[in-house]
């Protein structure tokens, strides 16, 4: 039977990756969203389907597959807030 939906980025951790995102996940200082992002990409890594990864952790498939995409092209250093377009504060 034929895989429905676009193909995934396939998403291998090293050692030394699953470590640091399991670290922040475990630590009550790491902001809650850069611990989302954490469970995400921990979570990709073991299970194939974005609306499964999604449905786990109260996400949507969308926001999965963006941070998916994100990891796999930047690793670790993708997970933080990409500069966005637009005049800076205060002009």
């Amino acid at each position: 039977m034929a895989r429905a939906g676009r193909p995934k980025a396939e998403l291998t951790l090293s050692d030394e990756e699953r470590a640091a995102l399991e670290g922040w996940v475990r630590r009550r200082s790491t902001p809650q969203a850069w611990a989302l992002r954490c469970r995400i990409i921990l979570a990709c890594a073991e299970v194939a389907s974005n609306k499964d990864v999604a449905a786990r952790l109260g996400s949507t498939p969308h926001a999965v597959g963006r941070w998916r995409a994100r990891f796999v092209e930047h690793r670790i250093g993708g997970l933080g807030d990409m500069p966005r377009s637009g005049g800076g504060r205060g002009r």
